[in-house]
């Protein structure tokens, strides 16, 4: 059974979202704010994390960061305020997906599925571990070595880099990038997926040149050993 822990400042929503949760088959866990949620972190393990924005004494985007430092966990954002500058802040720290209030429960519930069907794609049945020249990518651990020495990456660059080199050699929009790996209709511009191209090739150092731009479409994946 999937664990999932609400964070809301607002008991009727945590409320509500419990009874669509259970009714789903998920197991809750509550927290009326971020220190709590850190703290429920530390202490028990999580498959999901549904998470507001707004509330007192740690805002929704502090709190996702101090609980990625502790698990890589999914995370789908909550929050009253739909500009994009929001949805496209919560990306780039790494979130799954961003709902705005108010929302209808049969739909996070759905987006719930997705997230978590997404995440047990990602470390399903494949080999252990990746090998393009002195690029490892170690799947179930979900860790990048170049030339031996581990690099840093955030849940949603290993999950793009992952996906850019399940489907290498083959050329992939922007577009379908947001689709597949965000899975959320994007309304706004590329820089989400460009920035975090960048943030990859960087970290490859040596092996940046693997991530090809196909300028007018999007990227590819391609090692020719």
């Amino acid at each position: 059974m999937y664990k999932l822990l609400v964070v809301d400042d607002e008991p009727k929503i945590r409320e509500v979202i419990r009874e669509y949760a259970e009714f789903n088959g998920y197991e809750v866990a509550e927290a009326e704010d971020g220190m709590s949620a850190i703290g429920l972190c530390k202490l028990n393990d999580y498959d999901l994390v549904i998470l507001d924005i707004m509330m007192p004494k740690l805002d929704g985007f502090s709190t996702c960061k101090e609980i990625k430092k502790l698990q890589d966990l999914p995370i789908i954002m909550l929050s009253a305020r739909g500009e994009e500058y929001d949805k496209l802040f919560g990306f780039e720290l790494g979130i799954d997906d961003y709902i705005v209030k108010p929302f209808s429960p049969k739909e996070l519930m759905a987006r719930v599925s997705a997230v978590l069907a997404r995440k047990n794609a990602g470390s399903g049945n494949k080999s252990n571990i990746m090998k393009f020249q002195g690029l490892d990518i170690n799947i179930p651990a979900r860790t990048v070595t170049v030339d031996g020495t581990r690099v840093n990456l955030t849940p949603k660059e290993y999950e793009l880099l992952f996906y850019l080199i399940e489907n290498r050699d083959i050329a992939l929009s922007r577009d379908k990038l947001l689709s597949d790996i965000w899975g959320y209709d994007f309304f706004g511009d590329d820089r989400t997926i460009d920035t975090h191209i960048k943030n990859l090739r960087n970290a490859l150092g040596p092996y940046r040149d693997f991530i090809v731009t196909l300028r007018g479409v999007g990227y590819k994946f391609e090692c020719n050993e």
